[in-house]
């Protein structure tokens, strides 16, 4: 059957997310050029790169390795062509993160934007035990009320993801990864249409011991 992300087409859902009732994608560059500079970092992995929104921001050279994870094949082709400029730098490495985690290589810092809401904190922490990151920047979307795909020409493109939404929240966040052994260092809300808002929760690990603790 696949996965529902497989059956979205890129050009739909970043329509989608650059209207102006939504300025997601827009807003979600300016934070990913943000979370990039957070730490200091050889290798950064980016968990569901979709087109590869904020790539551009990326100097060649800046990193030894881009990771870009995702789902559907067809958007990692799609972001491989539009970066040539990273052409050995960016590799795109097509995973389920709910049962391919282990497969993933080490990398500095990880960036999860609005990717918790579709792997759940379980699987989250599974991925950072195996990717073994310094820093970790996750991106949250805050929803006034319980719609939480914003209404559009492009709405029901969406209906799919049902099967695969988990309900979070930055607190829920913060105590599954306290749990797993990673300490709170920086949180900040950025407002959208709507009511909305995005919430960047940065993490860096606790000592090995809380580490090993944790899992």
């Amino acid at each position: 059957m696949g996965h529902p992300w497989e059956k979205i087409s890129l050009a739909d859902y970043e329509a989608h997310m650059a209207l102006d009732s939504v300025r997601q994608l827009q807003t979600l560059r300016q934070m990913m050029g943000e979370q990039l500079e957070a730490a200091p970092a050889g290798t950064v992995m980016i968990l569901g790169v979709a087109g590869g929104n904020g790539l551009d921001l990326i100097e060649p050279g800046r990193f030894r390795r881009v990771y870009g994870v995702d789902v559907n094949a067809a958007y990692l082709a799609e972001t491989g062509r539009r970066y040539p400029v990273l052409s050995g730098t960016l590799e795109c490495l097509r995973a389920d993160l709910t049962k391919d985690w282990n497969r993933l290589p080490e990398a500095d810092l990880v960036l999860a934007n609005l990717i918790v809401e579709y792997i759940g904190y379980p699987c989250l922490l599974d991925v950072l035990r195996q990717v073994r990151p310094r820093y970790v920047s996750c991106v949250l979307q805050r929803n006034p009320t319980e719609a939480w795909v914003s209404d559009s020409p492009y709405l029901h493109v969406f209906d799919g993801l049902e099967a695969v939404h988990h309900t979070v929240e930055p607190r829920g966040l913060e105590a599954a990864l306290a749990a797993g052994g990673w300490r709170l260092v920086r949180r900040e809300e950025c407002p959208l249409p709507g009511g909305k808002s995005l919430v960047r929760l940065d993490f860096i690990p606790l000592s090995p011991a809380a580490q090993q603790q944790g899992r």
